[in-house]
């Protein structure tokens, strides 16, 4: 999916801004309008359990509108929200199913590849996965990335090493 172009920020805060006076049409607008930014983040971090966490992200937006000050914001504030839930979502998922192993990568030319991404990313941590989807898809710096997934910057350096090492190892397995 392509980014978010001038005119769609602009329709997204000035939809918040309506929402936030009372607006209720303008508040199912706006969440029209975030659903597919909201599963663009959250499809890559909670993988099969996407839906779930953009059902969840997209509740949460709904609950806490009047919270967000700034309309300006929007964005940045529901990628936190986006992401937090994304990573909560995959969490859960993850102590109920077990965990795959990274040497478990089928061999280039089998003809299972065609899954390789998705496969590949599902043997990541749900907090690796966050921050390359937020480096690497909505292509944040490492403090940025940091900032949303409140940790400290060098913990989101360390884990963007770890994910991305372990992504090219399982990758080129």
């Amino acid at each position: 999916m392509s980014p978010l172009t001038p005119a769609d920020r602009a329709r997204g805060v000035t939809l918040a801004r309506a929402a936030r006076a009372g607006n209720t049409l303008a508040l199912h607008d706006l969440l029209d309008h975030l659903t597919p930014y909201v599963t663009r983040i959250c499809a890559p971090i909670a993988l099969a359990d996407g839906p779930d966490a953009a059902q969840e992200a997209l509740l949460t937006v709904f609950t806490a509108l009047r919270t967000l000050r700034d309309p300006e914001a929007l964005y940045g504030w529901v990628r936190a929200i986006a992401v937090r839930e994304a990573v909560r979502t995959a969490q859960r998922a993850s102590r109920s199913r077990p965990s795959p192993d990274l040497t478990d990568v089928p061999a280039q030319g089998d003809p299972h590849l065609a899954a390789d991404i998705e496969d590949v990313l599902a043997r990541l941590s749900p907090a690796h996965r966050a921050v390359l989807v937020l480096r690497d898809v909505e292509g944040l710096d490492e403090e940025a990335a940091a900032a949303v997934l409140d940790i400290p910057p060098g913990t989101a350096k360390s884990r963007l090493h770890r994910a991305r090492s372990s992504f090219r190892k399982a990758w080129s397995a």
